[in-house]
């Protein structure tokens, strides 16, 4: 029997409460006290660098950043440096990967294709790149990916983008790789946040063997809405609905 995966649209939502959030709730998983989530913001103007970073991969100052309204932040997910921003449909799945498999490249694989498979069905062929993670079509790239591990629990994730400025990304060599990127709209794709954020859950529920259900901003399992932003209430919530697929660790 499949076991739960609680889809939560979190809306706009700043990256350091994010990054609580995540760390929170993992915290959660990893005691059996919640199933399986994953989350979906969009976040302001953000760059972060991952424990890999190299500073020469972020082209400009912080001053410059601040005038161009762009965060900067560390973080302890993998990879190099990257962007966030309006238009991208961000995913942190928290997944524990004990009742999955054990193996951070399959993991990463496995996201890597939910992102492959959705795009597909927007009529836009993708895959990898031999040596290099993320998602990629006609030689730039449409998804990064980093992700942290702790307990085999994950947190960070992916962002896919959608309908985003990629002018952004002149502040940065994604990835420290370079290489463009493009995004959904930029291929001649109009979708959808919702449709977006619709797809990726499914196929994330069917490779991951799961059961998903859905708690939106306006639809919490109480009736109540979730409040933009709002990292205490969001945890409490997340453990008061999460008895299902509860396990010992």
């Amino acid at each position: 029997m499949p076991r739960l995966l609680e889809i939560r649209d979190l809306g706009s939502m700043d990256w350091v409460r994010s990054a609580e959030l995540q760390e929170r709730l993992a915290g959660q998983r990893k005691a059996g006290l919640i199933p399986d989530q994953i989350l979906f913001v969009e976040h302001p103007h953000v760059i972060t660098l991952g424990r890999n970073a190299h500073r020469e991969n972020l082209l400009a100052g912080e001053e410059m950043l601040s005038r161009a309204g762009v965060a900067l932040h560390e973080t302890n997910r993998g990879g190099d440096v990257t962007y966030h921003g309006p238009g991208q449909v961000v995913g942190y799945p928290i997944l524990d990967l004990n009742e999955w498999k054990r193996d951070v490249h399959l993991y990463v694989r496995a996201v890597e294709q939910a992102i492959i498979d959705t795009l597909d069905e927007f009529g836009i062929q993708s895959g990898r790149v031999e040596g290099l993670t993320g998602v990629w079509t006609g030689g730039a790239k449409i998804a990064a990916i980093g992700v942290h591990l702790s307990r085999w629990v994950t947190s960070h994730g992916f962002a896919l983008n959608v309908d985003t400025d990629l002018s952004y990304f002149q502040y940065i060599v994604p990835c420290g790789l370079a290489k463009p990127v493009t995004s959904m709209r930029a291929l001649g794709i109009a979708a959808g946040r919702g449709e977006v954020i619709s797809r990726l859950s499914r196929h994330f529920a069917k490779i991951f063997n799961r059961e998903s259900v859905t708690y939106g901003r306006s639809d919490a399992a109480d009736g109540r809405e979730y409040r933009r932003g709002n990292v205490d209430e969001m945890a409490e919530e997340a453990g008061r609905y999460g008895g299902a697929g509860r396990t010992a660790i």
